[in-house]
C-alpha cells in the first residue's frame, strides 16, 4: 500500500486553505465586507477654550460599534481612529486661508491573552485598556483639552474651525496581509463640523 509524504500533504492542504479563503474574500461583495464600519460616525459635540493662550479642543465622538468589529479585532486586526481638526482664517474675496492642520491618531486592537481592547496614542506611545469594546469606544471618542493652536499663529480676523472623526483599517496580522492588500473597504469618515472659533 502506497503512503503519501506527510510533508507534502501538510504543504498542499494550507495552499488549499489559502486558496479557499482568497476565493471568499474576492467573492465577497465590497458591500458586505464595508458593512463592518456601518453604524453611526459622528461628531456629537465639540467646542473650544483657551487657556493662558493655549486652544483647546473638547469633543465627543460616535464611533460605530458591532459585531463585525469585534470579530475584526479578535482576529488580529488593529483599527484606527483619528479626528483631523482644520482651522481657517475668513477672506471675502478670496479662499480662506489654511492657519492649522493637526490630527490626533489613535489605534484600538484586542489582547487576547490579557482578554482587553488596547488604545494606544500613536504620537505618544501612551496606552490604556479596557474590559469592553464600548468602553475602549467611549475612551477614543473622548477628547478633552487637546492643543490645536497657540495665540501667536493669529493675525486678526475672523477664524472658522471645521472638526471630522474617521476610522479605518489600520496593521493586519502577517496571516491576512496577502489576503487583503487590495481592498480599502475598511475606511470611513464623518462630515466635517464646523464653527467659528472663538478669538
Amino acid at each position: 500500500m502506497l503512503r503519501g509524504d506527510p510533508a507534502r500533504d501538510g504543504l498542499i492542504g494550507r495552499s488549499l486553505l489559502t486558496t479557499l479563503c482568497v476565493l471568499a474574500l474576492v467573492a465577497t461583495p465590497a458591500r458586505a465586507r464595508a458593512e463592518a464600519l456601518d453604524g453611526v460616525l459622528a461628531v456629537r459635540s465639540a467646542y473650544v477654550n483657551i487657556d493662558h493662550g493655549v486652544f483647546l479642543l473638547h469633543a465627543r465622538v460616535d464611533y460605530p460599534e458591532g459585531l463585525a468589529i469585534r470579530n475584526a479585532l479578535r482576529d488580529g486586526i488593529t483599527l484606527a481612529f483619528d479626528l483631523e481638526v482644520r482651522i481657517e482664517r475668513e477672506r471675502r474675496l478670496w479662499f480662506n486661508a489654511n492657519i492649522v492642520e493637526v490630527t490626533l491618531h489613535r489605534e484600538l486592537s484586542y489582547h487576547a491573552v490579557s482578554d482587553r481592547y488596547v488604545v494606544r496614542d500613536v504620537r505618544s506611545g501612551d496606552q490604556d485598556t479596557f474590559a469592553t469594546l464600548d468602553e475602549a469606544l467611549g475612551s477614543i471618542g473622548r477628547v478633552d483639552g487637546w492643543p490645536i493652536l497657540v495665540e501667536p499663529q493669529l493675525d486678526g480676523g475672523n477664524y472658522t474651525i471645521s472638526v471630522r472623526a474617521g476610522v479605518r483599517r489600520g496593521q493586519l496580522p502577517a496571516s491576512l496581509r496577502a489576503l487583503m492588500f487590495w481592498t480599502d473597504d475598511w475606511a470611513r469618515q464623518s462630515e466635517w463640523d464646523t464653527w467659528s472659533l472663538p478669538v
